[in-house]
């Protein structure tokens, strides 16, 4: 996890422009650099770097003897380079993991590169030979990247919007940042003059059709049948596969544990594996709540059950509320679930960050998208309109919960790992039966319940406790996080602002005051920025207005909260 930020064609000076790059510090604090681009004086990179692999030879931009022309700044981790290196006999320079970039592109071009890798990423790739630039981002955008591309060929790209909105540049029409799609990459024409032009923008990566890289991966080919036992050994296979190639790491692995089941499934598995491989420390576990909260309760009994060294974050709604500016400042977002939810996420990592030396931290983001976790799914008017919404769920992941979850975590320089967004393992749930993957029996996600039933490797009242989002969750059955919020709103926010709300904010206007007050915050920070945010998150086949499934006339509290 890391900031990336590059300027190709920039009019203004570059010791200007590069006050904008320090706007995401956070994400590397362990060292930066800016680079001029040789031979394109109004060209540079800035790289903040949190150092995971190779202490030595991982600062960026990266460059090696064999190839002087490629210059590459990415962030993330690409979990089969060993695999990859070894399979084409590349002749490595460093243990930078992003290298194996290189070396495909030199031999293979582009697409092939993207296609093969397996992991996280984000990546600005430039050719100074055949004067091209390459932008690429993984299918889930699980890395985030922004550009911003002027009419006349200036491009400015970064890790984070922030990055951007002070850049300067002589332009007719104000330019718009724009998140870079997933799953895409794009070629660009690089000019004497350090300008660009777009020539290709393509997407390498389908969600629902096995990767390129899976002929190369450590689980072999998967058994085709649909026979419910092939099934569930397949996912288990995948999943365990999934987490064991994220322990790629020098620093130490902690994981978040809500008490639900997917932080829990990911929690049991880590300690599992970090037993096999022999980790040098136990792996902590950190959850957040009130006292009485549903999701410390049931990560207390997790973590006693898998035997992990355990954290408790206590926060009450006064200090959630005090964090609301910054984390809207960090997130980049006004969408309502996201900033529920990321006030305990946000409030979790700056604890670790503090008081631990944690630094890879694992979390279950991506199970709900994926096997129909949310409860809403119970009223989906078939197993076909279900399996479309969980691939549009899937899709837009990079705007909510994937969103939330990199930018908590980087906000205090801690890099997050979601082995549910693994993606073998996603393909493959995406191409079973879709009766096979509904709800059942009144329970949601029933055949990732199933799947783990009987192996004793959670609680059984874990591995069927009912879905709690996170930001309901974090706080009493008595007054939930949104009730709180709610109430705040109410007394920043008055009847004659909603009255004008449509006409304050014509783009997504707010409906309800806790709406509008996060609309505010966001607009302090990003005026003008609305469009970031093409729509709200919002539970589908139901009527409801708000996002928390308290609020649902299907929602049924668990008996023991």
């Amino acid at each position: 996890m890391c900031g990336i930020w590059a300027l190709f064609g920039s009019d203004e000076c570059l010791s200007v422009q590069c006050t904008s790059a320090m706007k995401i510090a956070h994400r590397g604090p362990d060292a930066f650099r800016f680079e001029n681009v040789n031979g394109f004086t109004n060209c540079c990179f800035g790289f903040h770097r949190l150092a995971i692999v190779d202490q030595l030879y991982g600062m960026q931009p990266l460059r090696i003897q064999k190839f002087p022309f490629l210059w590459l700044s990415y962030n993330g981790e690409i979990y089969n380079h060993h695999t990859l290196r070894k399979q084409f006999e590349f002749d490595y320079q460093t243990k930078v993991d992003g290298e194996i970039l290189l070396h495909l592109y030199n031999r293979f071009g582009i697409h092939k590169t993207a296609s093969l890798l397996d992991g996280v990423f984000a990546f600005i790739l430039l050719d100074t030979a055949n004067k091209k630039i390459f932008l690429g981002r993984d299918t889930y955008g699980v890395r985030p990247l922004f550009k911003l591309l002027t009419d006349d060929g200036f491009l400015a790209v970064s890790s984070e919007a922030k990055g951007l909105i002070n850049i300067t540049h002589k332009m007719t029409s104000p330019a718009n940042i724009e998140p870079f799609l997933p799953g895409h990459y794009e070629t660009f024409a690089l000019k004497q003059n350090g300008k660009v032009q777009s020539m290709e923008m393509r997407q390498f990566h389908c969600l629902t059709q096995e990767p390129a890289h899976a002929v190369y991966d450590t689980v072999e080919q998967l058994s085709k049948s649909f026979d419910e036992e092939t099934v569930k050994n397949n996912i288990r296979a995948l999943f365990e596969n999934a987490l064991w190639k994220r322990l790629m790491s020098h620093r130490r692995i902690g994981c978040l544990l809500s008490g639900g089941l997917d932080s829990s499934l990911v929690a049991a598995t880590l300690v599992k594996l970090a037993k096999e491989e022999k980790l040098q420390y136990p792996i902590q576990t950190f959850a957040i709540g009130s006292e009485d909260s549903p999701d410390i309760i049931a990560a207390r009994k997790v973590a006693a059950h898998i035997g992990t060294e355990h954290h408790e974050v206590n926060f009450n709604a006064e200090e959630g509320i005090k964090a609301l500016d910054q984390v809207v400042f960090y997130l980049e977002t006004y969408d309502i679930t996201t900033i529920r939810a990321s006030v305990g996420m946000y409030l979790v990592s700056k604890y670790i960050r503090e008081k631990t030396d944690s630094v890879v931290i694992f979390s279950g983001e991506g199970s709900d998208e994926l096997a129909q976790g949310y409860i809403y799914f119970h009223k989906a008017p078939s197993p076909a309109a279900a399996a479309e919404e969980s691939i549009r769920l899937m899709k837009e992941l990079y705007m909510f919960d994937i969103l939330r979850a990199d930018r908590t975590t980087a906000a205090h320089g801690l890099e997050l790992r979601a082995p549910f967004l693994d993606h073998r393992l996603t393909a493959y749930y995406l191409s079973l039966p879709e009766e096979m993957r509904v709800p059942k029996n009144g329970v949601e996600k029933y055949l990732l319940r199933d799947t783990f039933s009987g192996l004793n490797l959670i609680p059984d009242e874990t591995l069927w406790r009912h879905k709690e989002a996170f930001s309901d969750g974090v706080r009493s059955v008595k007054k939930s996080w949104y009730t709180c919020l709610q109430d705040h709103a109410e007394t920043m926010v008055n009847d004659d602002q909603m009255k004008e709300a449509h006409k304050t904010f014509s783009h997504n206007p707010p409906h309800s005051k806790e709406a509008y007050y996060f609309r505010e915050l966001f607009e302090k920070h990003y005026p003008g920025r609305a469009q970031w945010l093409s729509h709200y998150w919002m539970p589908r086949f139901i009527d409801t207005e708000d996002p928390s499934a308290r609020t649902l006339s299907i929602y049924k509290p668990n008996k023991d909260q």
